[in-house]
C-alpha cells in the first residue's frame, strides 16, 4: 500500500482539512474579539502561533493513533479488519462541511454587518448643518476700564460662544476666528463672508463696582437686520445668567427648539466661578503667546500660562479645558532636549503622569464630545494607545462638531483613511475658518493622498486669507509636488516671512531637483544657525543621508516622547519611510501593536533619496 493511501485511509489528509478550516475560524473571531477589546497585539500572536504548532500535533495523532469502538487505541494494536476508519473519515467529512459552512456565515457577517455599522471611508461626510442657523460671536467689547474687564468682556463672550455650541442644530464659530476680529472695526456682512455664517451677535460690557450692563444684539448679515437685541442690568456675580439668558435667546431667536437636556448642556457648558472666569482668560491669553514664541522659550512661556490654570483648577477642578491646556506644558518638557538632558528619571516620569492626569482629567470631564475627543486623541497618543485611532477618527467625523487642532494631522497617512481625513479638516475649516492650522492640514491631506491640484487650490485660498508660513510651507510643497520650482521659490519668497522657513524651503526646493550640494550647503547653514530641530531626520532623508537620518531616528527612539518626533518626520518628509524600521525598535513596536500602516505614502519624489 502507497503512503498516500496510507494517510487517506488513516484519516490524516481529513483532519489536516478539518484543523485548517478550525484554526482559520479561531483566528478570525479572535481577531475581531481582541480588537473589541484593546487586547495587546501580542495576545493574537500568541493564539496564532499556538494554533501553528497544533497543527503537526493533529497531524502526528491522526497517524499514531485511530478512534475504535471501545474509544482510543494506536493505531498498530487495531486489527485492520475492525477497523472503522471508514466511518470517521465519513464524520470528518459531515465536520468539514458544517465548519466551512460557519467560517462563510462569519465571512458575510463581518463583511456586511460589522464593517457596516462604521461609516466607509469614501462614504466619510462632516454633519450638514442649516446655513441660516449660522452664527459667529464677536468679541464683546468692554466699555469700562478696570484692570480685569476685557478679561471679563472675552470671557463673557467666550461663555455665550460655548453655550451655544452645545446646541447640534447651530453652527458655531469658533473662538479663533471670532476672536479674530477683536478691535478691528469691520462690516457686519464683510464678517459674516469670511466666518461663512448668516448670523452675527456682537455686544458690550460695562461693570461698575458691582454692578453690571451687557448688551448684546444678533444681526442677520444679509440685510443687516436685527433678529433680537436686549440689555440686561445685573450684578457681576449673576454673569453666568446672563450669558445662559443671551445664548438662549439667541437660540430661539433662530428658530432653534432647546429641549431640557440641551438647556442643560448649555448650563453646565462653561464657568460659574467669578474669579476663576478671569483669571482662565488670563492663562488662556498666556498659552497662544507661548505657542506664538520661538520654539526654544515654549516651554517656559507655557509654565506661566499654567501658573494661571493651576488657579483656575483650584476653584473649579472639573473645567474640561482647563486641564487640556495644562498638559501641553509638560509634553513640551518631555520633548524638550536641554531639560530631558538635565532631569532625573524620576522627573521625567512625573511629567509624563502628569501630562497623561490633565488628559484623563480633560476627557473625563468634558461637556462637548469635541472636547472629549481632543483629550482622548491626545491622551491615546502619548500613550502609545494607538489601536484606537481609527475609531477616534471615525467618531470625529461622525460628530460634526467643531473639532480642535491637535494630533490629529499626524496620523492621517499611517490610518490610510484619505476621505475620513479630509471630512474632518472640511468640517474643521466650516466652524474656524480663520484658524491656520486647518487651512495648513486639509492641504497637508490632499498632498499625502497625490492631489497636487486640490492642495494647490486649498494652500493658493488659505495663505490669501489666513497668511500664516505653515500654509506657506504647504503651497511649497504643492509646487515642488508638481515639478514647479520656480513657483516654490516664489511662494517661499513672497509668504514665509522668518529667515529660518525660507531657509528651510531653500532645502526643500534644492533637494527636490537633485542638487545635492546646493542643499547640503542649506542644510549646514541651518545646523550652524539654529541648531538640529524635530525636522532634522526628514531633512536628512530628503538630502537621500541614510546613515545620518537613521542615525537621528535612533536617538529620538531612545526619548519618551521621540515616537512624537519620529511621526512628525514621516509627515513632513512626504518620501516615504524617511528612516529604517530597524533604527527604532521602540517605535516599529508601537507601529506593530497598532497594526499601523508602514511605511507611509511617498507623495513626492526626491531624487537624492534612493530608498
Amino acid at each position: 500500500m502507497s503512503f498516500f493511501s496510507e494517510l487517506r485511509r488513516r484519516n490524516v489528509i481529513r483532519v489536516a482539512a478539518a484543523y485548517a478550516v478550525i484554526a482559520w475560524l479561531l483566528a478570525q473571531v479572535a481577531d475581531v474579539g481582541l480588537d473589541a477589546f484593546d487586547a495587546p497585539a501580542w495576545v493574537l500572536k500568541t493564539v496564532f502561533l499556538l494554533l501553528a504548532l497544533g497543527f503537526p500535533l493533529a497531524l502526528f495523532f491522526a497517524w499514531a493513533f485511530e478512534m475504535t469502538p471501545e474509544g482510543v487505541k494506536r493505531e498498530k494494536d487495531v486489527d485492520r479488519s475492525a477497523s472503522i476508519t471508514d466511518q470517521t473519515g465519513q464524520r470528518l467529512n459531515r465536520f468539514i462541511i458544517g465548519t466551512l459552512v460557519v467560517a462563510v456565515g462569519f465571512l458575510l457577517v463581518d463583511k456586511f454587518v460589522l464593517q457596516d455599522t462604521a461609516a466607509p471611508a469614501d462614504q466619510a461626510e462632516p454633519a450638514a448643518v442649516n446655513i441660516e442657523r449660522s452664527v459667529a460671536v464677536l468679541p464683546f467689547v468692554a466699555m469700562s476700564n478696570g484692570p480685569d474687564d476685557e478679561y471679563f468682556a472675552d470671557g463673557l463672550t467666550e461663555e455665550i460662544l460655548n453655550s451655544l455650541a452645545q446646541v447640534p442644530d447651530l453652527l458655531v464659530t469658533a473662538r479663533t476666528s471670532a476672536f479674530a476680529f477683536k478691535g478691528m472695526d469691520v462690516a457686519i456682512p464683510e464678517v459674516a463672508e469670511k466666518l461663512g455664517v448668516a448670523n452675527v451677535v456682537e455686544g458690550s460690557v460695562r461693570r461698575a463696582g458691582e454692578r453690571l450692563r451687557v448688551t448684546a444684539q444678533l444681526i442677520r448679515a444679509t440685510d443687516g437686520f436685527h433678529l433680537w437685541s436686549e440689555t440686561f442690568e445685573r450684578s457681576a456675580e449673576d454673569s453666568f445668567g446672563v450669558q445662559d439668558e443671551i445664548a438662549e435667546k439667541i437660540a430661539t431667536a433662530l428658530n432653534v427648539v432647546l429641549d431640557e437636556q440641551q438647556l442643560a448642556r448649555m448650563r453646565a457648558s462653561g464657568l460659574r466661578n467669578p474669579e476663576a472666569f478671569i483669571t482662565f482668560q488670563k492663562g488662556l491669553q498666556m498659552f497662544a503667546d507661548a505657542h506664538a514664541a520661538q520654539a526654544e522659550s515654549q516651554a517656559e512661556a507655557l509654565a506661566l500660562a499654567n501658573l494661571e490654570l493651576d488657579k483656575v483648577l483650584a476653584l473649579q477642578p472639573n473645567f474640561s479645558r482647563a486641564h487640556y491646556a495644562h498638559a501641553d506644558y509638560y509634553i513640551h518638557l518631555v520633548i524638550d532636549q536641554e531639560w530631558l538632558a538635565g532631569s532625573s528619571e524620576d522627573e521625567i516620569a512625573n511629567a509624563i503622569e502628569n501630562a497623561r492626569t490633565d488628559l484623563k482629567n480633560a476627557a473625563r470631564t468634558a461637556t462637548s464630545e469635541g472636547d472629549r475627543l481632543n483629550a482622548t486623541l491626545e491622551y491615546a497618543t502619548i500613550s502609545k494607545e494607538w489601536r484606537r485611532l481609527g475609531e477616534l477618527m471615525t467618531s470625529a467625523v461622525e460628530s460634526g462638531e467643531c473639532i480642535t487642532p491637535s494630533w490629529w494631522s499626524a496620523w492621517g497617512p499611517l490610518l490610510q483613511t484619505p476621505a475620513e481625513e479630509t471630512a474632518l479638516w472640511q468640517g474643521a475649516l466650516a466652524c474656524d475658518p480663520l484658524n491656520f492650522y486647518n487651512w495648513a492640514n486639509l492641504a497637508n491631506t490632499a498632498i499625502n493622498r497625490g492631489d497636487f491640484p486640490a492642495a494647490l487650490e486649498v494652500a493658493s485660498e488659505g495663505v490669501q486669507i489666513v497668511p500664516h508660513r505653515q500654509i506657506a510651507d504647504q503651497l511649497v510643497l504643492t509646487h515642488i509636488g508638481l515639478g514647479q520650482f520656480e513657483a516654490a521659490m516664489a511662494a517661499n519668497e513672497r509668504y514665509v516671512e522668518s529667515s529660518y522657513g525660507r531657509q528651510r524651503n531653500r532645502f526643500r526646493i534644492a533637494a527636490a531637483s537633485g542638487n545635492a550640494e546646493e542643499a547640503r550647503t542649506i542644510l549646514a547653514e541651518i545646523a550652524a544657525t539654529s541648531g538640529m530641530d524635530d525636522l532634522a531626520v526628514a531633512n536628512y532623508a530628503m538630502l537621500g543621508d541614510r546613515e545620518q537620518a537613521n542615525l537621528l531616528a535612533a536617538q529620538l527612539d531612545e526619548q519618551p516622547f521621540g515616537f512624537l518626533e519620529l511621526l512628525d518626520a514621516a509627515d513632513s518628509c512626504k518620501c516615504g519611510a524617511p528612516f529604517d524600521l530597524e533604527a527604532t525598535p521602540n517605535f516599529v513596536q508601537a507601529i506593530d501593536e497598532a497594526r499601523l500602516n508602514w511605511p507611509p505614502r511617498a507623495p513626492i519624489a526626491w531624487p537624492l533619496k534612493d530608498w
